[in-house]
């Protein structure tokens, strides 16, 4: 036991060392200094160590110096979409990736550029991501970097040279899968999930060996559909638990769902890993699985052993999820003071709105209560741990107004928590939406499959209309104590859509928010100290990393993801701008030059008119286009439908919708799903919205309603 406690010492004092004095080593990065990153200066996984808590011991930069934060250096990337990763940085070298899967190394101190990696996805695999091509960042592993790729891949690069070592196809490339994660390495595996629920797919994790690719487990979160067994790890445990909480329904032709795209955390003495699977396939449970049984492990927090993927426990958040409530939101891990005794804990607040505290060693729920306001459920029971939901939350009686809608009350944004303070730090969202059965609802291969009727979010353009659609949608960063169950403080913003957190030990929170600004809060009070205006949304969660004794704060800026796909009329309207990395220190000089903003398109309809109908083309567009276009065709973010040149032609819209003329820039055909009659009605559709607009003026929140889906 002496000689093993003494490793484990040495280990830990070589990963400060490593971190004191930067040495090109190439990210030797292992399990012991990711579990000594919790505590240091370093950053060496998506949330830090292995605990995921966001929380930077270093307090060189705090709240009575933040004011002389500057620019330190920057850099722009060549993709204009969301950016999301969280950078990490060993060994004096940040590690990034951008839209479209591309990956970066940088010189952490002086920004200077080391390599770039462009995994080349084809543009036509952006259809497949329902909530934009983002990816989420890297892991590092013992002289390499992993990389997911929104077309399914999971590849190794070379940490000092960016070249790859080796790629493996972790999808099925028939099926709509997508990755837009960042693994995480334990025990020498790459455990990766995935995306497409939404699509038809059926959710898994799998674990890599590091060096060579070879696939050493995978665990599924829905039964096989054939009712076989998979010679996977999961087997025994869906046998023995999740196969009878499914009744037939559509979800053997959908595989499910139940994706796992992001959240994964370790324990390295309990020795155990945790994660967050995601939503059905449809939503809507009486289309996916006949109304019937909980729907294992769909929305659920799953806990297995990293060496062979054996099931330990689960804990379910949203049994017979129906409004696509995920429970793929961070995963945290921390240890409480709960009734006067130590606990090990896992905390989690996911899409449904309610806080979860949870034993992390035996799956058991001590404390769970909304962290903003909800309408589907009025709380949760301890004795049985499920929600008590409100009456017709499952729209089976007519149409329902939820809150919160798809988009989640806390989304992907990942949340922080500060020991210190004992406060976890949300960023939240509240956006309504109305639910209604597809009673119609077929099964359609590689489209989207939720069983709900868009239609009924298809809302008048009226301002009266609009303006009690806006006082419904809400976004905040909420500090939320865990043991008490309470809010601390709560500061609104002015848009929903806003970005992941930081926490350090100077009393400080950085947040990005829509508006294109960074921001540091006080940790204990909620007072904005510092703002630095970024010129473009920020939704990527900040890190902080020291070097030579300078403590560093990064953030990744660049609007996009789902929220800014899905309900654009409600955030700044501004076009696609390329992503950018800032990293501040105390004192920085730098400056980064103003966006060159590219001129908004006009188009003049004068003539142009359309054999197609409205009436079809309203519903056509509602529910296969508004999902990326925006209800009533008043997108922006993406191509602005209304103002888009094609309109004056009908052989060139048909040339993009039917024909794919634009697939290798993401807009895929989409023959499988409209006729060329369809594709015209929605032409003349569009028309109308477009001259409707042109003679309304739009409010100040904008001429949109909030659209249906995401998670991201």
């Amino acid at each position: 036991m002496r000689i093993r406690t003494l490793a484990v010492v040495l280990a830990l004092a070589g990963a400060v060392a490593a971190c004191q004095k930067p040495a090109a080593t190439g990210g030797q990065v292992d399990g012991a200094r990711i579990a000594a990153a919790d505590g240091n200066a370093e950053w060496l996984s998506y949330g830090k160590g292995y605990s995921e808590q966001r929380f930077s011991p270093l307090d060189q930069v705090n709240a009575a110096n933040v004011g002389q934060l500057g620019l330190a250096w920057y850099a722009e990337f060549d993709t204009d979409r969301g950016q999301e990763a969280t950078p990490l940085v060993a060994d004096g070298v940040l590690y990034t990736t951008t839209a479209w899967s591309k990956a970066y190394a940088f010189d952490a101190k002086t920004g200077k550029q080391l390599w770039a990696f462009d995994p080349k996805v084809e543009g036509a695999k952006g259809f497949n991501a329902c909530c934009d091509v983002v990816n989420r960042g890297v892991a590092l592993w013992k002289g390499r970097v992993y990389l997911g790729t929104i077309d399914g891949r999971l590849i190794a690069l070379d940490a000092k040279t960016g070249q790859p070592v080796w790629s493996v196809q972790t999808t099925d490339t028939s099926k709509p899968y997508t990755i837009t994660g960042a693994p995480r390495v334990v025990k020498d595996k790459v455990l990766i999930g995935n995306g497409g629920a939404e699509y038809g797919v059926r959710g898994y994790i799998a674990a890599y060996d590091a060096a060579t690719g070879k696939q050493a487990w995978r665990f599924y979160t829905t039964p096989n559909p054939t009712g076989a067994a998979d010679g996977a790890a999961s087997d025994k445990v869906m046998a023995e638990k999740a196969a009878a909480t499914w009744s037939d329904g559509e979800w053997k032709k959908t595989g499910g769902g139940g994706t796992v795209w992001d959240s994964i955390a370790y324990d390295p003495t309990l020795d155990i890993v945790y994660l967050g699977v995601g939503n059905g396939t449809p939503w809507n449970h009486q289309r996916r699985s006949g109304g019937k049984g909980d729907n294992l492990f769909l929305s659920s927090i799953l806990a297995l052993k990293p060496d062979t993927g054996e099931y330990v426990w689960h804990y379910q958040t949203t049994p017979a999820e129906s409004w696509d409530y995920t429970a793929t939101q961070h995963i945290m891990l921390a240890d409480l003071n709960i009734e006067g005794q130590p606990r090990k804990v896992l905390m989690q607040a996911p899409k449904n709105g309610f806080f979860y505290v949870i034993d992390r060693a035996t799956g058991q729920l001590l404390s769970a209560k909304n962290y903003t306001n909800i309408s589907w459920a009025t709380g949760v029971d301890l004795k049985t741990g499920r929600p008590i939901e409100a009456p017709n939350a499952r729209y089976g009686q007519g149409p329902a107004l939820a809150i919160p809608g798809p988009l989640g009350a806390h989304n992907w944004q990942p949340m922080a928590y500060n020991p210190k303070a004992g406060l976890v730090y949300i960023p939240t969202n509240v956006t309504p939406f109305a639910y209604t059965d597809d009673t119609g609802f077929t099964y359609k291969d590689g489209a989207w499959n939720v069983g709900v009727d868009f239609l009924t979010n298809a809302l008048p353009t009226d301002e009266a209309t609009q303006k009690a659609v806006a006082s419904m949608i809400r976004g905040a960063l909420v500090a939320w104590d865990p043991v008490q169950q309470k809010a601390v403080w709560t500061v609104e913003h002015p848009y929903f859509w806003n970005a992941g957190v930081l926490s350090t030990a100077g009393g400080l929170v950085f947040q990005g928010a829509a508006q294109g600004e960074f921001v540091a809060y006080d940790a204990a009070k909620g007072a904005k100290l510092w703002t630095y205006k970024t010129g473009n949304g920020i939704i990527a969660a900040p890190m902080s990393y020291q070097i030579d004794g300078e403590q560093y704060v990064a953030v990744m800026v660049g609007a996009g993801g789902g929220g800014q796909i899905s309900a654009p009329g409600f955030m700044p309207q501004r076009p696609r701008l390329p992503g950018r990395l800032l990293v501040f220190k105390i004192g920085g000089q730098a400056t980064a030059p103003p966006f060159n903003v590219p001129a908004q398109p006009e188009i003049d309809l004068t003539g142009v008119s359309s054999s197609g109908d409205v009436k079809n083309g309203f519903a056509v567009f509602h529910q296969q286009c508004q999902v990326c276009h925006g209800p009533n065709a008043a997108g922006a973010w993406l191509p602005n439908l209304r103002a888009s040149p094609m309109l004056a032609s009908a052989e060139d819209w048909k040339g993009v919708v039917i024909d794919g003329v634009l697939a290798p820039r993401g807009m895929a055909s989409f023959a499988r799903f409209l006729t060329p009659k369809d594709a015209e009605d929605v032409r003349a559709y569009v028309i109308q919205e477009a001259r409707n607009a042109a003679a309304a003026p739009a409010t100040a929140q904008g001429s949109r309603t909030p659209a249906p889906p995401p998670k991201s």
